[in-house]
C-alpha cells in the first residue's frame, strides 16, 4: 500500500525492540495493530458513504432528469395540437368545398348566365417563405 518492503519493516521491529525493550513490545504491537484496524475501519466507513452518497446523487439526477423529460413530452402533448391546426389565413380554397346549389327552373332567362369558375391567382415567380431555393433572376 505505502510501498515499503519486507527489509524496511524488519529494520521498523528492531528498533521497536530496542526502543521500547522486550517487555513493552508486545502491548505496544498490540496497541498499534488496534488503532491501524480502527483506522481501515474508519476509511472504509468513510469511502462507503461517500460511495452511498455519489448513488444518491447519481438517482437523484437521474429522477430530475426524468421528471424533466415527462414535462417536456406533455408540453409538447398540448403544443403539438395547436401547431397542427392550421389558420384561417393558410386554409387553401379547394374545390372540394360545394357550391350554392342554384335551381335553374326558377332562374329567368336573364339571370342564367353562368359565370366562370373561381381560380386561384397564378403563382408568382417569388418562391414560398418556407422555400429555401432562391427566386429565379430576371433577364
Amino acid at each position: 500500500m505505502f510501498g515499503i518492503s519486507f527489509s524496511e519493516l524488519l529494520l521498523v521491529g528492531l528498533v521497536a525492540l530496542l526502543v521500547l525493550g522486550p517487555e513493552r513490545l508486545p502491548g505496544a504491537a498490540r496497541t498499534a495493530g488496534l488503532w491501524v484496524g480502527r483506522l481501515k475501519r474508519s476509511f472504509n466507513a468513510i469511502k462507503q458513504e461517500v460511495e452511498r452518497e455519489i448513488g444518491a446523487d447519481e438517482i437523484r439526477r437521474q429522477l430530475h432528469n426524468e421528471h424533466i423529460l415527462s414535462l417536456e413530452q406533455e408540453a409538447r402533448k398540448i403544443l403539438n395540437p395547436l401547431q397542427q391546426q392550421p389558420t384561417p389565413a393558410e386554409t387553401p380554397i379547394t374545390a372540394a368545398t360545394p357550391a350554392p346549389a342554384v335551381s335553374t327552373a326558377a332562374v329567368e332567362p336573364a339571370a342564367a348566365t353562368v359565370s366562370a369558375p373561381v381560380t386561384e391567382p397564378a403563382a408568382t415567380a417569388a418562391p414560398a417563405p418556407h422555400d429555401p431555393t432562391p427566386a429565379p433572376r430576371a433577364p
